[in-house]
């Protein structure tokens, strides 16, 4: 391997990190506003019958985000980072962030429905685009958009039980 072939794969590793990091520090950031709702406020609502156990969550939104990050890392080596498929993925991660926020810290079970919707339509259109760059992007969010399908059911469930 040349030196400029060894520089590009080693860029292309830094970025790829820079994904990593950043997607599951938005993650982490948000479970700051999550955790301390769960005892209290999270464990008095209503819930379905088919709401999984608190331990579920964590492994599973941390195996999505490292999914979610190796999918924009695959775009943005096709598309770049000034293109719409990572403006639509920011979007969605924008979304992500805020649900946690309005669901957890501000209580707000009927406007976290709103902005669920809106995450759910921002993945879709994420993974289309991720597949138009890159088939294998647009695949690694269909798991996410799988769960955020799950997980709009149970947030309607539980704003429809309080």
């Amino acid at each position: 391997m040349s030196t400029e072939e060894d520089g590009k794969v080693q860029f292309d590793r830094r970025v790829l990190y820079a994904f990593l990091i950043g997607t599951l520090l938005v993650g982490a950031t948000a479970s700051v506003f999550t955790e301390p709702n769960i005892p209290g406020w999270y464990s008095a609502l209503a819930k379905p019958n088919f709401n999984p156990p608190n331990f579920v969550f964590a492994p599973v939104w941390t195996a999505l985000y490292v999914m979610m990050a190796v999918a924009a890392w695959r775009a943005w080596r096709v598309v770049g980072v000034m293109s719409m498929a990572l403006t639509l993925y920011f979007l969605q991660l924008t979304f992500n962030f805020a649900w946690s926020l309005i669901f957890f810290a501000e209580h707000l079970i009927d406007a976290a429905l709103i902005d669920i919707v809106a995450l759910w339509l921002a993945i879709a259109v994420t993974a289309i685009a991720f597949f138009r760059a890159d088939r294998l992007a647009g695949l690694l969010m269909l798991p996410y958009l799988v769960w955020v399908s799950f997980a709009s059911l149970l947030n309607f469930e539980i704003w429809r039980l309080n």
